[in-house]
């Protein structure tokens, strides 16, 4: 048997979603516009187990949610 390759991947990009986002979508909306809506929704979910999901998801894929809400 061949020796086992072990290898690290750096993520190099960080994704900002912009909060407060669109609370529903509306026609003409880019299909940008239409994912952060998407995105931001989810996080302003109540639910526990929803914002444990989405936690562990933005962590493992470089995404971080940022307040501008004033």
């Amino acid at each position: 048997m061949g020796t086992a390759v072990e290898y690290q991947k750096i993520m190099s990009e960080i994704v900002f979603i912009n909060l407060p986002g669109p609370v529903e979508p509306t026609p003409g909306m880019t299909g940008g516009e239409l994912l952060h809506g998407f995105l931001a929704d989810l996080h302003r979910s109540q639910d526990t187990n929803v914002k444990a999901f989405l936690d562990s998801l933005c962590g493992k894929w470089n995404v971080h949610y940022r307040n501008n809400e004033k």
